[in-house]
């Protein structure tokens, strides 16, 4: 694919100047530091008004947005990307304030464990023990995740329906690995696309498992594109980078729930690469991206249908 936005060139290149590409082969200590100097490039202040405190829930660090005046209603649970491996509370720190005024919802983001140090399902433990702290009362919740967060959302998802437990009002997938058919365009198209490589994607597969590839392949709460059944999840929005390998996977999710009678909204973003959220400051394709996440996500926590997707 031909990337021709001057905007979306300056953000790759800024990007690989702080990360290049080797870094996704990196050891997990050496991938950190230049994912962290990466993000902190891209870093926009908290917007104002915006009260912001670190807590633990069920054990698992956690921060809380609160915009100031919100309403009480629905929450955002976030989960940020990185592969399993990197990322944290900072690293998606920007996304998750912003989030929080555009929508009213008060944000929680979770700062699950990460990989080689803790491997499936450790991430996931986390991510629903943190929802199901912020849900035992009753309190209504979105889950949102970009890249890695992406799956786990998808993945608390399946795991709310196995245990019966709170589901999700909605899941909002910002370019999501769900574990697809590695033959799939995307993946032969995409195979050296700037920021994530098709091998990249095996790589880090690998490292969340141990080595454990048929895991990562036949689990749902590792792929959940290896549901067998899509049936009574909640409405979604999947949001996928044209430029990626892991398009794909968002295309399939999609097909998977409208087959299943569920609402889902597909929106694929021409020109943009994986990670482009840290783009929204200096692209407009990013910016514009971002508002369309937020004007859904806050429609949802409202009760209000969101329009049709393209």
């Amino acid at each position: 694919m031909t990337i021709t936005d001057p905007e979306v060139l300056r953000f790759i290149e800024m990007t690989e100047a702080a990360y290049p590409p080797e870094a996704n082969g990196a050891d997990a200590a050496e991938n950190r530091r230049l994912y962290d100097a990466m993000c902190a490039l891209f870093r926009a202040p908290r917007p104002e008004g915006l009260a912001v405190r670190d807590e633990t829930a069920a054990g698992v660090p956690i921060r809380r947005y609160s915009p100031e005046g919100h309403a009480a209603g629905p929450f955002v649970l976030y989960a940020h990307g990185g592969g399993f491996v990197v990322g944290s509370l900072d690293s998606h720190d920007d996304v998750c304030a912003e989030l929080a005024v555009a929508t009213d919802c008060e944000v929680v983001s979770v700062d699950y464990r990460l990989a080689p140090e803790h491997l499936f399902p450790a991430q996931i433990e986390d991510v629903a023990a943190v929802w199901l702290a912020e849900t035992a009362q009753g309190r209504p919740g979105i889950v949102m995740g970009d890249s890695a967060g992406g799956t786990l959302s998808a993945a608390l998802c399946l795991r709310m329906r196995r245990l019966e437990g709170p589901m999700p009002l909605a899941q909002v997938l910002i370019y999501p690995g769900l574990g697809g058919d590695t033959d799939a365009p995307s993946y032969t198209q995409n195979a050296e696309a700037p920021l994530l490589r098709a091998r990249d994607v095996t790589g880090y597969a690998a490292t969340i498992t141990g080595g454990d590839l048929a895991l990562k392949r036949s689990e749902p709460e590792a792929s959940p594109l290896r549901a067998g059944s899509f049936a009574g999840l909640p409405p979604a929005l999947i949001v996928t980078a044209d430029v990626d390998p892991l398009r794909d996977d968002g295309t399939a999710y999609h097909a998977a729930l409208t087959e299943a009678g569920i609402r889902a909204q597909l929106r694929n973003e021409p020109q943009l690469v994986h990670g482009y959220l840290r783009a929204r400051h200096g692209s407009a394709r990013a910016a514009a991206s971002f508002a369309a996440i937020c004007d859904w996500t806050r429609a949802e926590a409202l009760g209000q249908a969101p329009g049709q997707g393209r």
